[in-house]
């Protein structure tokens, strides 16, 4: 299989964070950014997930800010006959079959919610937001909400009764959910009361490395048990303490999900303009085969294009939800 076969799905990204606090910033070129058009072709990344993060410098979270950044994704990111350019929206499981299915074409992206905070309590919202092509939903980000409490929040609360409703909406609607930063009594409370498999988008293995952010090994047994997804994420304290971060060494962590049985549920989850320091090799989207080469030194082709590819795309073609007449 030659380098240009290969299809990357990264689950996790701020480029829109990034575009709010910068709006003249062009989503085709701009340097500034990680993940823009350009560099999703050099990398072949043929599905980008765009997380909706309100910067802490907003201030309290408001549904205004969701729509903003709803209204930047219109305008700059989705393709537009206007501009010749940018990214499908994928919405429905019938798409992300025929996206398996079919060759490269336009990019697609994948619209999350990262942390409720925006929502205000208010679950109308949450259904305004499906209307308006969301398809994953993370509780929280750090810190508590109104619907749980973050993995940084020391009390180390759960879900809220608000938020236990929040999930059974999301069960309903066909809303996917996302772990990464919920705290662990909330990982296992949302455990139970999920009845859809669940993703962390953007954590690593804490056995390898023990940040908090990371998850630990009966987490990961979980999700694969319900035959959820873990993103392989690229920010570099979550892979090394201390150190220099290369690209080797996201293995030991890949090594470890896969000794747990998570070979067919790892796929990548960047987290790229979210962090101001990089894995040495992988700056931006467009370094993604620099990825794949260092993969295929050390694995099987299937394995590899199960990480970067097919295991996200099985996901979604199997858990989104089917288009309404």
């Amino acid at each position: 299989m030659s380098r240009k076969n290969w299809r990357i799905a990264d689950f996790h990204c701020d480029a829109l964070s990034k575009l709010l606090m910068k709006p003249e910033l062009s989503f085709e070129t701009a340097s500034e950014l990680d993940v823009n058009l350009q560099q999703m072709q050099e990398g072949g990344v043929n599905l980008q997930a765009f997380a909706i993060y309100l910067p802490e410098v907003l201030g309290r979270g408001k549904f205004e800010h969701v729509m903003g950044q709803l209204e930047l994704y219109r305008k700059k990111v989705e393709y537009s006959a206007e501009r010749s350019s940018g990214v499908q929206t994928l919405l429905w499981r019938e798409q992300a079959l025929q996206i398996q299915q079919g060759a490269a074409s336009k990019p697609w992206g994948l619209i999350t919610l990262e942390g409720v905070d925006g929502l205000e309590g208010n679950l109308f919202y949450l259904e305004l937001c499906f209307q308006m092509g969301v398809r994953i939903v993370g509780l929280t980000w750090n810190h508590a909400n109104w619907a749980a409490d973050g993995i940084m929040e020391k009390r180390g609360a759960g879900l809220t009764a608000k938020g236990r409703e929040l999930v059974h909406l999301c069960n309903r609607t066909g809303m996917l959910l996302d772990v990464s930063h919920l705290s662990e009594k909330g990982f296992w409370e949302l455990a139970d009361l999920s009845e859809r498999p669940f993703i962390a988008s953007h954590s690593n293995s804490y056995s390898v490395c023990s940040h908090v952010r990371n998850l630990k090994d009966d987490q990961i047994q979980a999700i694969i048990a319900r035959e959820g997804r873990i993103g392989l994420t690229f920010v570099p304290w979550f892979v090394k303490e201390h150190e220099e971060v290369r690209i080797e060494n996201l293995l030991p962590h890949i090594e470890h999900i896969c000794s747990l049985g998570g070979a067919h549920h790892l796929m990548m989850g960047s987290d790229f303009d979210g962090i101001p320091l990089k894995i040495q090799g992988l700056e931006n989207a467009g370094c993604y085969p620099k990825l794949t080469e260092v993969l295929l030194k050390h694995y099987d082709e299937a394995l590899v294009h199960g990480w970067l590819w097919g295991n996200a795309m099985r996901y979604l073609g199997e858990h989104l939800p089917e288009r309404r007449p």
